[in-house]
Protein backbone atom coordinates (compact mmCIF):
# COMPACT_ATOMS: atom_id res chain seq x y z
CA UNK A 1 0.00 0.00 0.00
CA UNK A 2 1.45 3.24 -1.31
CA UNK A 3 1.87 6.40 1.76
CA UNK A 4 -0.81 8.08 -0.19
CA UNK A 5 -3.37 5.81 0.34
CA UNK A 6 -2.59 4.73 4.04
CA UNK A 7 -5.87 4.14 6.13
CA UNK A 8 -7.61 7.31 7.64
CA UNK A 9 -6.87 9.43 4.45
CA UNK A 10 -8.74 10.90 1.49
CA UNK A 11 -6.56 8.98 -1.28
CA UNK A 12 -7.49 5.66 1.11
CA UNK A 13 -11.22 6.70 0.59
CA UNK A 14 -11.18 7.64 -3.19
CA UNK A 15 -9.71 4.03 -3.79
CA UNK A 16 -12.03 2.27 -1.83
CA UNK A 17 -15.08 0.60 -3.67
CA UNK A 18 -17.93 3.23 -4.22
CA UNK A 19 -21.65 2.91 -3.61
CA UNK A 20 -24.28 3.62 -1.04
CA UNK A 21 -23.67 -0.29 -0.03
CA UNK A 22 -20.39 0.88 1.99
CA UNK A 23 -21.18 3.27 4.75
CA UNK A 24 -19.05 6.22 6.70
CA UNK A 25 -20.59 6.36 10.53
CA UNK A 26 -19.28 9.32 12.46
CA UNK A 27 -18.99 10.25 15.79
CA UNK A 28 -19.71 13.58 16.75
CA UNK A 29 -17.71 15.12 20.07
CA UNK A 30 -13.98 14.46 20.29
CA UNK A 31 -14.17 13.10 16.48
CA UNK A 32 -16.05 15.81 13.91
CA UNK A 33 -15.63 18.53 16.45
CA UNK A 34 -12.55 18.79 19.44
CA UNK A 35 -14.18 18.36 22.61
CA UNK A 36 -17.94 17.89 23.58
CA UNK A 37 -20.66 19.75 22.43
CA UNK A 38 -22.74 19.72 25.77
CA UNK A 39 -19.91 21.71 27.62
CA UNK A 40 -20.01 23.97 25.24
CA UNK A 41 -24.34 23.99 25.28
CA UNK A 42 -24.08 24.07 29.34
CA UNK A 43 -21.32 27.07 29.41
CA UNK A 44 -24.04 29.22 27.00
CA UNK A 45 -27.24 28.11 29.13
CA UNK A 46 -24.99 29.34 31.99
CA UNK A 47 -24.51 32.51 30.69
CA UNK A 48 -27.34 33.01 29.61
CA UNK A 49 -29.27 31.83 33.30
CA UNK A 50 -30.93 29.00 31.98
CA UNK A 51 -29.30 26.50 34.20
CA UNK A 52 -30.33 25.04 37.59
CA UNK A 53 -27.80 24.32 40.02
CA UNK A 54 -30.21 21.67 41.85
CA UNK A 55 -30.47 19.77 38.42
CA UNK A 56 -26.47 20.03 37.66
CA UNK A 57 -26.07 18.23 41.51
CA UNK A 58 -28.52 15.49 40.35
CA UNK A 59 -25.96 15.42 36.89
CA UNK A 60 -23.21 15.31 38.72
CA UNK A 61 -25.03 12.83 41.38
CA UNK A 62 -26.08 10.05 38.66
CA UNK A 63 -22.79 10.10 37.11
CA UNK A 64 -20.81 9.37 40.92
CA UNK A 65 -23.35 7.65 42.13
CA UNK A 66 -23.09 5.19 39.06
CA UNK A 67 -19.61 4.45 39.00
CA UNK A 68 -18.90 6.85 35.86
CA UNK A 69 -20.23 7.31 32.90
CA UNK A 70 -22.04 4.07 31.82
CA UNK A 71 -25.29 3.13 30.45
CA UNK A 72 -27.19 3.60 33.08
CA UNK A 73 -25.84 6.88 34.51
CA UNK A 74 -25.67 8.13 30.66
CA UNK A 75 -29.78 7.58 30.63
CA UNK A 76 -30.10 9.01 34.15
CA UNK A 77 -28.56 12.45 32.55
CA UNK A 78 -30.42 12.12 29.24
CA UNK A 79 -33.74 11.82 31.62
CA UNK A 80 -32.95 14.92 33.88
CA UNK A 81 -32.28 16.58 31.12
CA UNK A 82 -35.33 16.14 29.72
CA UNK A 83 -36.85 17.00 32.57
CA UNK A 84 -35.52 20.27 32.60
CA UNK A 85 -36.39 20.87 29.29
CA UNK A 86 -40.17 19.98 29.73
CA UNK A 87 -42.88 22.39 28.31
CA UNK A 88 -40.34 24.28 25.91
CA UNK A 89 -41.04 23.77 21.71
CA UNK A 90 -38.74 22.16 19.55
CA UNK A 91 -38.39 24.99 17.81
CA UNK A 92 -36.94 27.10 20.77
CA UNK A 93 -34.28 24.13 21.03
CA UNK A 94 -33.39 23.76 17.57
CA UNK A 95 -32.96 27.57 17.55
CA UNK A 96 -30.40 27.13 20.51
CA UNK A 97 -28.64 24.66 18.60
CA UNK A 98 -28.26 26.59 15.94
CA UNK A 99 -27.20 29.53 17.46
CA UNK A 100 -24.50 26.85 19.29
CA UNK A 101 -23.27 25.73 16.22
CA UNK A 102 -22.70 28.99 14.44
CA UNK A 103 -21.22 30.65 17.47
CA UNK A 104 -18.73 27.60 18.76
CA UNK A 105 -18.87 24.39 17.21
CA UNK A 106 -18.41 25.33 13.75
CA UNK A 107 -14.87 26.62 14.93
CA UNK A 108 -14.39 23.27 16.50
CA UNK A 109 -14.73 21.34 13.72
CA UNK A 110 -11.82 19.38 12.42
CA UNK A 111 -10.99 20.54 9.20
CA UNK A 112 -9.06 16.96 8.31
CA UNK A 113 -12.31 15.45 9.32
CA UNK A 114 -14.37 17.32 6.99
CA UNK A 115 -12.39 16.54 4.10
CA UNK A 116 -12.91 13.04 4.73
CA UNK A 117 -16.60 13.40 5.17
CA UNK A 118 -16.38 14.95 1.43
CA UNK A 119 -14.30 11.79 0.42
CA UNK A 120 -17.10 9.60 1.57
CA UNK A 121 -19.65 11.49 -0.42
CA UNK A 122 -18.13 11.62 -3.29
CA UNK A 123 -17.39 7.88 -3.89
CA UNK A 124 -21.35 7.60 -2.66
CA UNK A 125 -21.31 6.33 0.43
CA UNK A 126 -24.07 6.45 3.22
CA UNK A 127 -22.49 8.61 5.50
CA UNK A 128 -24.52 9.12 9.30
CA UNK A 129 -24.00 11.01 11.70
CA UNK A 130 -24.17 8.85 14.92
CA UNK A 131 -24.01 10.59 18.28
CA UNK A 132 -25.21 10.07 21.93
CA UNK A 133 -26.23 13.66 21.97
CA UNK A 134 -28.65 15.54 21.19
CA UNK A 135 -30.75 16.20 18.11
CA UNK A 136 -30.27 19.72 19.26
CA UNK A 137 -26.44 19.71 19.11
CA UNK A 138 -26.22 17.46 16.50
CA UNK A 139 -28.49 18.17 13.38
CA UNK A 140 -26.97 21.84 12.94
CA UNK A 141 -23.58 19.93 12.01
CA UNK A 142 -25.23 17.33 10.13
CA UNK A 143 -27.18 19.82 8.00
CA UNK A 144 -23.42 22.18 7.62
CA UNK A 145 -21.75 18.50 6.30
CA UNK A 146 -24.51 17.61 4.35
CA UNK A 147 -25.06 14.60 6.05
CA UNK A 148 -28.38 13.15 5.07
CA UNK A 149 -28.56 10.52 7.80
CA UNK A 150 -28.18 11.41 12.01
CA UNK A 151 -28.73 8.77 14.63
CA UNK A 152 -28.69 10.69 17.89
CA UNK A 153 -30.97 10.71 21.01
CA UNK A 154 -34.15 12.28 20.77
CA UNK A 155 -36.60 14.00 22.94
CA UNK A 156 -40.31 13.30 23.20
CA UNK A 157 -42.68 16.16 22.00
CA UNK A 158 -46.52 16.64 21.29
CA UNK A 159 -47.70 19.20 18.66
CA UNK A 160 -44.05 20.96 18.60
CA UNK A 161 -43.92 20.44 23.29
CA UNK A 162 -41.53 18.73 24.74
CA UNK A 163 -43.42 16.46 27.22
CA UNK A 164 -40.33 15.49 29.23
CA UNK A 165 -39.37 11.80 28.03
CA UNK A 166 -36.53 10.60 26.31
CA UNK A 167 -37.51 8.74 22.59
CA UNK A 168 -36.24 5.25 23.46
CA UNK A 169 -33.70 2.87 23.17
CA UNK A 170 -31.21 5.64 24.13
CA UNK A 171 -28.06 5.76 22.13
CA UNK A 172 -24.63 5.02 24.25
CA UNK A 173 -22.17 2.40 23.89
CA UNK A 174 -23.87 -1.02 23.15
CA UNK A 175 -27.04 0.95 22.49
CA UNK A 176 -25.50 3.00 19.40
CA UNK A 177 -24.02 -0.65 18.08
CA UNK A 178 -27.58 -1.49 17.96
CA UNK A 179 -28.81 1.32 16.51
CA UNK A 180 -26.08 0.91 13.55
CA UNK A 181 -26.79 -2.11 13.22
CA UNK A 182 -30.59 -1.56 12.78
CA UNK A 183 -29.73 1.46 10.16
CA UNK A 184 -27.48 -0.81 8.25
CA UNK A 185 -30.18 -3.59 7.97
CA UNK A 186 -32.80 -1.63 7.01
CA UNK A 187 -30.67 0.11 4.30
CA UNK A 188 -28.96 -2.38 2.57
CA UNK A 189 -25.66 -1.71 4.19
CA UNK A 190 -22.66 -3.96 4.02
CA UNK A 191 -20.85 -3.50 7.11
CA UNK A 192 -18.09 -5.32 6.38
CA UNK A 193 -16.91 -3.02 3.75
CA UNK A 194 -17.99 0.37 6.25
CA UNK A 195 -16.27 2.81 8.00
CA UNK A 196 -16.63 3.88 11.99
CA UNK A 197 -14.63 7.59 12.91
CA UNK A 198 -15.21 7.75 16.65
CA UNK A 199 -13.08 9.04 20.17
CA UNK A 200 -15.02 7.17 22.88
CA UNK A 201 -14.23 4.29 25.27
CA UNK A 202 -17.64 3.33 24.94
CA UNK A 203 -17.75 3.35 20.96
CA UNK A 204 -15.59 0.13 21.01
CA UNK A 205 -18.17 -2.21 20.66
CA UNK A 206 -19.27 -0.62 17.01
CA UNK A 207 -15.74 -0.31 15.92
CA UNK A 208 -15.86 -4.40 16.04
CA UNK A 209 -19.08 -4.82 13.75
CA UNK A 210 -17.37 -2.55 10.89
CA UNK A 211 -14.48 -4.05 8.69
CA UNK A 212 -12.64 -0.59 8.06
CA UNK A 213 -12.66 1.03 12.05
CA UNK A 214 -11.07 4.06 12.39
CA UNK A 215 -10.34 5.47 15.95
CA UNK A 216 -10.31 9.22 15.68
CA UNK A 217 -8.59 10.92 18.47
CA UNK A 218 -9.32 7.76 20.48
CA UNK A 219 -9.64 7.59 24.24
CA UNK A 220 -7.25 5.05 26.80
CA UNK A 221 -9.06 2.19 26.65
CA UNK A 222 -10.34 2.12 22.68
CA UNK A 223 -6.30 2.96 21.89
CA UNK A 224 -5.50 -0.15 23.97
CA UNK A 225 -7.84 -2.18 21.85
CA UNK A 226 -6.83 -0.39 18.20
CA UNK A 227 -3.12 -1.55 19.26
CA UNK A 228 -4.10 -4.95 19.66
CA UNK A 229 -6.53 -5.51 16.83
CA UNK A 230 -4.42 -3.23 14.61
CA UNK A 231 -6.57 -0.83 13.91
CA UNK A 232 -4.97 2.17 12.61
CA UNK A 233 -5.21 5.69 14.95
CA UNK A 234 -6.16 9.05 13.56
CA UNK A 235 -4.95 12.00 15.47
CA UNK A 236 -5.79 15.69 14.66
CA UNK A 237 -4.79 18.87 16.71
CA UNK A 238 -5.71 21.47 14.13
CA UNK A 239 -8.23 22.81 17.03
CA UNK A 240 -9.25 22.66 20.59
CA UNK A 241 -5.18 23.31 21.24
CA UNK A 242 -4.77 26.90 20.41
CA UNK A 243 -3.62 29.39 22.68
CA UNK A 244 -5.41 32.07 23.26
CA UNK A 245 -2.60 33.21 25.57
CA UNK A 246 -0.20 32.91 22.88
CA UNK A 247 -2.96 34.65 20.85
CA UNK A 248 -2.72 37.49 22.89
CA UNK A 249 0.71 37.79 22.80
CA UNK A 250 0.64 38.16 19.10
CA UNK A 251 -1.95 40.90 19.63
CA UNK A 252 0.15 42.65 22.30
CA UNK A 253 3.17 42.41 20.39
CA UNK A 254 1.70 45.24 18.19
CA UNK A 255 2.30 48.18 21.50
CA UNK A 256 5.93 47.41 21.84
CA UNK A 257 6.30 46.98 17.54
CA UNK A 258 4.28 50.50 16.76
CA UNK A 259 6.17 52.33 19.37
CA UNK A 260 9.18 51.20 17.72
CA UNK A 261 7.83 52.03 13.82
CA UNK A 262 6.64 55.52 15.15
CA UNK A 263 9.85 56.48 16.67
CA UNK A 264 11.83 55.63 13.25
CA UNK A 265 9.25 57.08 11.49
CA UNK A 266 9.72 60.71 13.93
CA UNK A 267 13.66 60.09 13.82
CA UNK A 268 13.47 60.29 9.54
CA UNK A 269 10.15 62.40 9.60
CA UNK A 270 8.88 59.23 7.09
CA UNK A 271 5.57 57.67 7.98
CA UNK A 272 5.69 55.65 5.57
CA UNK A 273 8.92 53.51 6.59
CA UNK A 274 7.45 53.49 9.98
CA UNK A 275 4.43 52.11 8.34
CA UNK A 276 6.58 49.92 6.83
CA UNK A 277 8.38 48.48 9.83
CA UNK A 278 5.35 48.38 11.96
CA UNK A 279 3.73 46.09 9.20
CA UNK A 280 6.48 43.93 8.64
CA UNK A 281 8.02 43.22 11.93
CA UNK A 282 4.30 42.63 13.46
CA UNK A 283 3.45 40.50 10.70
CA UNK A 284 6.34 38.23 11.01
CA UNK A 285 5.89 37.92 15.02
CA UNK A 286 2.27 37.14 14.66
CA UNK A 287 3.07 34.30 12.51
CA UNK A 288 6.33 33.34 14.39
CA UNK A 289 4.33 33.61 18.33
CA UNK A 290 1.63 31.20 16.39
CA UNK A 291 3.87 29.16 14.74
CA UNK A 292 2.36 29.28 11.71
CA UNK A 293 5.05 28.98 8.28
CA UNK A 294 3.92 29.50 4.69
CA UNK A 295 4.44 27.40 2.15
CA UNK A 296 4.47 30.04 -0.87
CA UNK A 297 4.12 29.73 -4.47
CA UNK A 298 4.95 32.73 -6.77
CA UNK A 299 6.00 34.52 -4.37
CA UNK A 300 8.07 36.79 -7.10
CA UNK A 301 4.86 37.70 -8.64
CA UNK A 302 4.47 39.63 -5.16
CA UNK A 303 6.89 41.74 -6.65
CA UNK A 304 6.45 41.68 -10.37
CA UNK A 305 4.62 45.19 -11.15
CA UNK A 306 4.50 47.74 -8.26
CA UNK A 307 2.06 49.22 -7.36
CA UNK A 308 -0.79 46.66 -7.71
CA UNK A 309 -3.87 46.12 -6.23
CA UNK A 310 -3.44 42.56 -3.97
CA UNK A 311 -6.21 40.37 -3.71
CA UNK A 312 -6.59 37.39 -1.20
CA UNK A 313 -9.93 34.65 -0.45
CA UNK A 314 -10.96 35.53 3.25
CA UNK A 315 -11.17 32.32 5.07
CA UNK A 316 -10.89 33.43 8.59
CA UNK A 317 -10.09 36.56 11.59
CA UNK A 318 -5.93 35.19 10.64
CA UNK A 319 -5.49 35.29 6.99
CA UNK A 320 -5.31 39.22 6.32
CA UNK A 321 -1.66 38.69 8.41
CA UNK A 322 -0.75 35.77 5.72
CA UNK A 323 -1.77 38.23 2.81
CA UNK A 324 0.04 40.81 4.49
CA UNK A 325 3.32 39.04 5.08
CA UNK A 326 3.22 38.49 1.22
CA UNK A 327 2.82 41.88 0.53
CA UNK A 328 4.85 43.18 2.54
CA UNK A 329 5.61 46.89 2.28
CA UNK A 330 4.37 49.77 0.66
CA UNK A 331 0.56 49.20 0.87
CA UNK A 332 -2.90 50.36 2.52
CA UNK A 333 -5.69 48.12 2.63
CA UNK A 334 -9.79 48.19 2.38
CA UNK A 335 -11.64 46.55 5.29
CA UNK A 336 -15.19 46.23 6.65
CA UNK A 337 -16.59 49.02 8.66
CA UNK A 338 -17.40 47.32 11.67
CA UNK A 339 -13.51 46.38 12.15
CA UNK A 340 -13.91 50.89 12.49
CA UNK A 341 -14.65 50.18 16.32
CA UNK A 342 -12.09 47.60 16.94
CA UNK A 343 -9.66 48.52 19.70
CA UNK A 344 -6.68 46.67 17.70
CA UNK A 345 -7.52 46.62 14.25
CA UNK A 346 -9.40 50.16 14.00
CA UNK A 347 -6.23 51.69 15.78
CA UNK A 348 -3.74 50.10 13.66
CA UNK A 349 -5.97 51.02 10.79
CA UNK A 350 -5.96 54.36 11.26
CA UNK A 351 -2.65 54.67 11.21
CA UNK A 352 -2.08 52.43 7.76
CA UNK A 353 -4.39 54.49 6.29
CA UNK A 354 -7.22 51.37 5.96
CA UNK A 355 -10.35 52.62 4.19
CA UNK A 356 -13.51 50.85 6.49
CA UNK A 357 -16.25 50.54 4.13
CA UNK A 358 -19.64 49.97 5.07
CA UNK A 359 -21.01 46.75 2.87
CA UNK A 360 -24.60 48.15 3.74
CA UNK A 361 -24.49 51.71 2.18
CA UNK A 362 -23.06 51.69 -1.16
CA UNK A 363 -22.97 55.48 -1.23
CA UNK A 364 -20.67 55.05 1.85
CA UNK A 365 -18.55 52.95 0.32
CA UNK A 366 -17.71 54.36 -2.79
CA UNK A 367 -17.07 57.75 -1.06
CA UNK A 368 -14.46 55.07 1.36
CA UNK A 369 -12.69 53.69 -1.75
CA UNK A 370 -12.21 57.27 -3.22
CA UNK A 371 -8.78 57.79 -0.87
CA UNK A 372 -7.49 54.45 -1.54
CA UNK A 373 -7.41 55.30 -5.07
CA UNK A 374 -6.36 58.41 -5.08
CA UNK A 375 -2.83 56.31 -2.90
CA UNK A 376 -3.08 54.09 -5.70
CA UNK A 377 -2.46 56.40 -8.02
CA UNK A 378 0.57 57.75 -6.51
CA UNK A 379 2.13 54.59 -6.26
CA UNK A 380 0.93 52.68 -3.00
CA UNK A 381 -0.39 49.04 -3.37
CA UNK A 382 -3.77 48.33 -2.21
CA UNK A 383 -5.14 45.08 -0.27
CA UNK A 384 -8.17 43.85 -0.24
CA UNK A 385 -10.70 40.66 0.23
CA UNK A 386 -13.13 41.06 -2.86
CA UNK A 387 -15.34 38.57 -0.92
CA UNK A 388 -16.07 41.18 1.41
CA UNK A 389 -16.56 38.23 4.11
CA UNK A 390 -15.49 35.22 5.04
CA UNK A 391 -16.74 32.21 2.86
CA UNK A 392 -17.12 28.51 3.58
CA UNK A 393 -13.47 26.81 3.37
CA UNK A 394 -14.22 25.22 0.32
CA UNK A 395 -15.97 27.75 -1.85
CA UNK A 396 -14.92 30.90 -3.44
CA UNK A 397 -17.54 33.60 -2.86
CA UNK A 398 -18.59 35.97 -5.41
CA UNK A 399 -16.49 39.38 -5.55
CA UNK A 400 -17.58 42.81 -5.01
CA UNK A 401 -16.81 45.23 -7.29
CA UNK A 402 -14.60 47.45 -5.30
CA UNK A 403 -10.81 46.36 -5.82
CA UNK A 404 -11.44 45.91 -9.18
CA UNK A 405 -12.20 49.38 -9.98
CA UNK A 406 -9.43 50.74 -7.85
CA UNK A 407 -7.23 49.30 -10.10
CA UNK A 408 -8.99 49.85 -13.32
CA UNK A 409 -9.10 53.82 -12.11
CA UNK A 410 -5.26 54.01 -10.84
CA UNK A 411 -4.26 51.94 -13.97
CA UNK A 412 -2.72 49.42 -11.80
CA UNK A 413 -2.29 45.54 -12.29
CA UNK A 414 -4.29 43.13 -10.11
CA UNK A 415 -2.01 40.29 -8.16
CA UNK A 416 -4.07 37.11 -6.65
CA UNK A 417 -3.24 35.81 -3.90
CA UNK A 418 -4.82 32.51 -3.24
CA UNK A 419 -4.86 30.68 -0.03
CA UNK A 420 -5.56 27.21 0.40
CA UNK A 421 -5.82 25.77 3.63
CA UNK A 422 -6.08 28.69 6.41
CA UNK A 423 -8.38 26.82 8.13
CA UNK A 424 -6.18 24.43 9.61
CA UNK A 425 -4.72 27.09 11.70
CA UNK A 426 -8.06 29.23 12.54
CA UNK A 427 -11.54 28.48 12.13
CA UNK A 428 -13.80 31.07 10.45
CA UNK A 429 -14.63 33.09 13.26
CA UNK A 430 -11.50 31.95 15.59
CA UNK A 431 -9.93 34.54 17.84
CA UNK A 432 -6.99 31.98 18.56
CA UNK A 433 -4.48 30.68 15.57
CA UNK A 434 -2.87 27.31 16.01
CA UNK A 435 0.68 26.44 14.82
CA UNK A 436 0.46 25.06 11.28
CA UNK A 437 1.40 25.49 7.97
CA UNK A 438 -0.37 27.33 5.33
CA UNK A 439 -0.48 27.25 1.39
CA UNK A 440 0.03 30.30 -0.68
CA UNK A 441 -0.31 31.16 -4.37
CA UNK A 442 0.56 34.30 -5.36
CA UNK A 443 -0.26 34.79 -9.66
CA UNK A 444 1.22 36.44 -11.90
CA UNK A 445 -0.15 40.17 -12.18
CA UNK A 446 -3.43 40.54 -14.43
CA UNK A 447 -3.30 43.94 -16.33
CA UNK A 448 -6.17 45.74 -16.68
CA UNK A 449 -5.55 47.96 -20.01
CA UNK A 450 -8.21 47.05 -21.68
CA UNK A 451 -10.73 46.39 -19.52
CA UNK A 452 -13.89 48.95 -19.84
CA UNK A 453 -17.26 49.48 -18.40
CA UNK A 454 -18.59 47.13 -20.85
CA UNK A 455 -16.60 43.92 -19.82
CA UNK A 456 -15.09 44.36 -16.46
CA UNK A 457 -18.10 41.77 -15.10
CA UNK A 458 -16.18 39.41 -17.26
CA UNK A 459 -13.24 40.04 -16.48
CA UNK A 460 -13.91 40.29 -12.96
CA UNK A 461 -15.48 36.38 -12.86
CA UNK A 462 -12.37 35.47 -15.14
CA UNK A 463 -10.05 36.14 -12.41
CA UNK A 464 -12.49 34.81 -9.91
CA UNK A 465 -12.04 31.84 -12.10
CA UNK A 466 -8.37 31.82 -11.36
CA UNK A 467 -8.73 31.23 -7.54
CA UNK A 468 -11.52 28.45 -8.28
CA UNK A 469 -9.14 26.35 -10.58
CA UNK A 470 -5.88 27.35 -8.34
CA UNK A 471 -7.81 26.11 -5.28
CA UNK A 472 -8.80 22.82 -7.56
CA UNK A 473 -5.77 21.95 -8.87
CA UNK A 474 -2.56 23.43 -6.72
CA UNK A 475 0.40 24.13 -8.59
CA UNK A 476 3.76 21.84 -7.70
CA UNK A 477 6.57 23.99 -8.41
CA UNK A 478 6.47 24.98 -4.48
CA UNK A 479 9.99 25.65 -3.65
CA UNK A 480 10.20 29.02 -1.47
Amino acid sequence: MSEQRRPGTVAEIEAAPAGPQVAAFFDLDGTLISGYSARHMATDQAKARDLDPSQMVKALGAVIGGGGLNPSSFEQLLALTAARWKGRTVDDLDEMGLRLFEKKLSDLLFPEMRAIVRAHQRRGHTVVLTSSATAFQVEPVARYLGIEHVLCNRFADEDGVLTGQVVTPVLWGPGKAAAAQQFAATHGIDLSASYFYADGNEDTSLMYLVGQPRPTNPGKQMETVAKRRGWPVLRFTSRGRASQVRSLLGFGSMLPIGGLALGAGLLTRNKRLAVNLGTTLWTRTMLAINGVTLNVVGRENAFAARPAVFIFNHRNNFDAFIATAIVERDFTAVAKGELRSDPIIGTAGRFLDVAFVDRANSAKAVAALKPIEEMAAKGLSVLIAPEGTRVDTTTVGPFKKGAFRIAMAAGIPIVPIVIRNAELVAGRNATAVNPGTVDVAVLPPIPVDDWTIRNYAGKIAEVRQQFVDTLADWPSDAHD
